[in-house]
């Protein structure tokens, strides 16, 4: 096939193309855009094992985890073993420009990495809370539970900066210093949660079960170990092409997800980088807030736990 340009030494094909149903962008929108952020997207997934969405002509877009066998031997990446699909899988490290060039060319439009780099071993970087508000239009009230997050986190001794998922909801991002295990994290973050449900259980809910969340903001705890959170400047596959964006706390209630595009986000940054800007120095997790944690089920185990009771009734 032949090459429409070549950047970096990238042959990109179809640039003309639409991107996806209802982005009213290109591929060539994409790669410009993605050419853009280049140095501060790759920033967020150095050396992180890279899953990415991709949205195909004529397919339904989907997630790839494992690297094609036919991508090019200069994409670092690394292997590892999946439980849940109990196989080795290969991921990309989109450690350079050229690397996330050669994403942007396989209509790679979203990006998400784990938050534990390959060189960290057991210790996460960030503690993460996914902001799941109920309805499509319900982003307003994803940035009032943020603002729980953000007292709980302040009375708990800890800061956090915050972006917009691209999509309904909003992300909490808390720098923990590199001592801290994926199972410390994981623990203090189900503790946050459950104290910020607790300052306004009408607003925000720990429920993993979407039955039982009752019309308020899910307060996702789950986002640890080997989970992946979309980076901030990436592209989601929604109407309009939004893309996860990093915002002051002082301005989250001014702005909207669509703000925030293929389109508009390379003018909206200029030559800043606010994820970098904005996020707090690495901090230390407190004894007390992980025992805290320890006490308290996994979303998961809950559910597990719930499914099984709701089953035994109902044969009773």
């Amino acid at each position: 096939m032949t090459a429409d340009e070549v950047r970096d030494g990238v042959p990109l094909t179809n640039l003309d193309q639409p991107l996806f149903d209802g982005a009213g962008a290109t591929k060539r929108d994409l790669v410009d855009y993605l050419e853009a952020v280049g140095d501060r997207i790759v920033a967020a997934l150095r050396d992180r094992p890279l899953s990415v969405v991709r949205a195909r002509p004529g397919q339904e877009p989907f997630m790839q985890k494992n690297l094609p066998k036919y991508a090019p031997e200069w994409v670092a990446r690394v292997s590892s073993w999946a439980e849940t699909s109990k196989r080795e899988v290969t991921y990309a490290l989109c450690n350079d420009r050229r690397t996330l060039l050669w994403f942007a060319n396989q209509r790679a439009v979203e990006y998400h990495p784990t938050l534990v780099r390959t060189d960290a071993g057991d210790h996460p970087t960030h503690l993460v809370l996914d902001l799941d508000p109920p309805a499509a239009d319900g982003f307003p009230m994803a940035v009032r539970a943020a603002h729980l997050i953000r007292q709980t986190l302040a009375d708990a001794g800890l800061e956090g900066a915050v972006k917009t998922s691209g999509a309904k909801g909003v992300h909490v991002f808390v720098p923990v210093e590199a001592t801290a295990t994926v199972e410390e994290v994981a623990a203090a973050t189900r503790a946050l949660a459950l104290r910020a449900e607790r300052l306004d259980p009408a607003l925000a809910t720990t429920a993993f079960i979407r039955d039982d969340r009752g019309g308020k903001v899910f307060l996702d705890s789950t986002r640890a170990g080997g989970a992946t959170v979309v980076a901030a400047y990436s592209p989601r596959v929604r109407p309009g092409a939004p893309v996860s964006f990093p915002v002051p706390w002082s301005d989250i209630d001014r702005v909207a997800p669509g703000d925030f595009t293929l389109h508009t986000a390379v003018a909206a940054l200029g030559d800043a980088d606010p994820w970098a800007d904005l996020m707090p120095a690495p901090q230390p997790l407190s004894a007390a807030l992980v025992e805290e944690g320890r006490a308290i089920p996994g979303g998961r185990v809950q559910a597990m736990h719930e499914g099984k009771r709701r089953a035994r009734a109902r044969r009773g």
